[in-house]
């Protein structure tokens, strides 16, 4: 950030501030948004964090859930708090259409605006950016901007729990390839300041509902297809099995990495309907760029490893279109 003494100064005084974050908020999207929270709470200003949607239970325990604003649940409140704002800073996404309705509020909003982002091609409708595509979470760049700020004595245990879980989930539990050195160094000084990293890989991923176990065996076993000759695989879920196994936001989350795993599958997807759309999820290994795949088909984008789509076809035909289209890229996933 080259205005950073700029936004230094803007925070010396108490502001109103809202926080925001993208649609069906992840880990890395919670916890970055939550660690913002607090620390901006620390300096003493008002500070309010606004989803666009709910998000799943297995982050409910964070530190601070109990303050977040769903705006689909408290739409008024929400318009109201975007419109007397000082400052808006918008956590893990780059172009407002990924905040649904929220997004022209906070275009009209006369506030400031502070991304904080590491995905690729933002849309360049803040006033101050923190960007890096090379972090591994948007938490990451939260931690960065703290200690840049100059405030790195206020990561608080609170604090530290939210970027720890935001870093710790978006790195794959930190075996993603964007995983430094450097990010294991801001690990470790979060846990000094109090991150308690195997009761939060715990509350994590050792959550699971009974539905949700049930659910994946029956993934795994009947909807998932092996492409080997070309290195890929992927997974279609209707509506009638979400309805089935009572599947709630987050249970689907991770279930791609397990067409991934598969010894040689250098490409995997996973397509589950909606109802009003078909989400895809798109994960690579190597120098397969998924997010290309999810860019030029399915109006997504993303990183070069990990990306997201979405499909206004039929379920059937979504995939119809997927095998239509994974012939262009066979000499690439056969390498």
């Amino acid at each position: 950030m080259h205005n950073i003494n700029e936004l230094k100064s803007l925070l010396s005084e108490a502001k109103k501030i809202v926080i925001t974050t993208h649609h069906k908020p992840d880990g890395d999207a919670m916890g970055s948004s939550l660690g913002l929270y607090h620390f901006l709470l620390s300096l003493g200003h008002q500070v309010h964090l606004v989803t666009p949607s709910d998000y799943p239970y297995f982050l409910h325990w964070l530190p601070g859930n109990s303050e977040v604003i769903d705006f689909q649940i408290q739409a008024d409140k929400s318009i109201q708090l975007v419109a007397e704002a000082d400052l808006i800073f918008c956590t893990d996404f780059n172009a407002l259409s990924r905040i649904g309705a929220l997004g022209e509020l906070v275009h009209q909003s006369a506030a400031k605006k502070v991304m904080i982002d590491h995905h690729l091609e933002p849309e360049g409708f803040e006033d101050f950016t923190f960007w890096d595509v090379r972090a591994c979470a948007a938490a990451e760049l939260v931690y960065r901007l703290i200690v840049t700020l100059g405030y790195g004595h206020h990561i608080d245990k609170d604090i530290a729990t939210c970027l720890y879980t935001g870093i710790m989930t978006d790195s794959g539990s930190f075996r993603f390839p964007s995983t430094s050195a450097e990010v294991h160094r801001i690990i470790a000084d979060l846990i000094d300041k109090g991150a308690n990293n195997s009761r939060i890989h715990e509350l994590i991923y050792d959550t699971n509902t009974e539905n949700r176990l049930k659910f994946l065996g029956h993934v795994l076993s009947q909807k998932m297809v092996i492409l080997a000759e070309i290195n890929t695989a992927y997974i279609y879920i209707d509506q009638e099995e979400l309805k089935k196994y009572q599947i709630v936001t987050g249970d689907t989350e991770g279930i791609v990495n397990y067409a991934l795993s598969i010894n040689g599958i250098r490409f995997a997807i996973l397509v589950v309907d909606r109802g009003e759309a078909r989400k895809l999820s798109f994960r690579s290994k190597g120098e397969f760029p998924a997010n290309e795949v999810a860019k030029k088909y399915f109006e997504g984008g993303g990183h070069r490893n990990a990306a997201g789509g979405i499909s206004f076809l039929s379920l059937s035909e979504t995939v119809a279109k997927i095998k239509a289209i994974l012939p262009e890229f066979e000499e690439m996933l056969k390498q």
